[in-house]
């Protein structure tokens, strides 16, 4: 049974490094050489269908696809590490202070958090953008703030279950200062299940991405978006569905990847 488990978790967690291992170099590549310009306009191959000179064909303004989604593709990764980075670490830190020390600062904390998730996630994000405007930056800054409470959350949970372990209070008696508490001894024993919450934190942050620029107020041009580039294709349809097809594919790969990935990782702490 013991091999069957593993051969399971390795299954998945195979899978998902592969697809994100995949999709995280070409996005990488895609920041310092794509087959071609992503810019760069060619009425004469204007809606080229996919072929070997243009694997996933040409837009409607003669743009290969290809280079125009392994930018997308960089793009949506950077905006999703740093979105995460940003409301993961602020979450560690209230998540930890409020879980150890709790009393008035928890109840106030725990209060603010049930009132920004009394908002759906993308109505709080526009209204933030709406108040800072578009751009990468600011949809950087939004997604991150409404990202916090979840991981303060799961945090605080962690850390009010740690407490009070025997471990912990042997440090405590023996003088260990709360910082070191906190950060050195109780936090390494919660990033089994953080990873989980920090691999759906990107598929979140990928997709919140995507439709604040598919409604056109995240990425703008000329930068490439996977968003956005299915708001553009949506007008062809018909005409040249490899528009639509190739970015809405590269999104669904890539968020695959990362919940496989996540359930690897969480099989394996079964």
């Amino acid at each position: 049974m013991k091999l069957k488990h593993n051969f399971k978790w390795n299954k998945y967690l195979a899978a998902g490094l592969v697809m994100t291992g995949i999709a995280v170099l070409l996005g990488i590549l895609g920041f310092f050489w794509t087959p071609y310009s992503t810019t760069a306009m060619n009425a004469a191959e204007k809606f080229s269908p996919p072929s070997l000179r243009h694997i996933f064909g040409t837009d409607n303004f003669g743009r290969d696809i290809f280079s125009r989604v392994m930018q997308g593709l960089g793009t949506s990764i950077v905006i999703s590490s740093l979105v995460v980075l940003i409301s993961g670490a602020a979450g560690i830190v209230i998540g930890a202070l409020t879980g150890y020390i709790g009393g008035i600062l928890d109840e106030v904390v725990m209060r603010i958090t049930d009132a920004v998730n009394g908002f759906p996630s993308i109505l709080l994000t526009l209204v933030i953008i709406s108040i800072l405007g578009n751009g990468k930056q600011n949809v950087i800054i939004s997604m991150g703030i409404v990202f916090i409470p979840s991981y303060v959350r799961i945090v605080r949970s962690e850390y009010l279950r740690l407490r009070d372990a025997d471990y912990i209070r042997r440090a405590r008696l023996m003088g260990v200062s709360r910082f070191r508490i906190l950060f050195v001894h109780i936090l390494p024993n919660i990033f089994s299940v953080f990873w989980v919450s920090v691999m759906i934190g990107f598929n979140n942050a990928i997709l919140a991405e995507s439709g604040m620029s598919y409604l056109g107020i995240g990425v703008q041009p000329p930068d490439a978006s996977l968003g956005k580039m299915l708001s553009d294709a949506q007008g062809y349809l018909q005409r040249a569905p490899w528009y639509a097809l190739a970015p809405g594919l590269t999104i669904v790969w890539l968020v695959l990847g990362f919940s496989l990935f996540s359930e690897g990782i969480r099989r394996k702490e079964e």
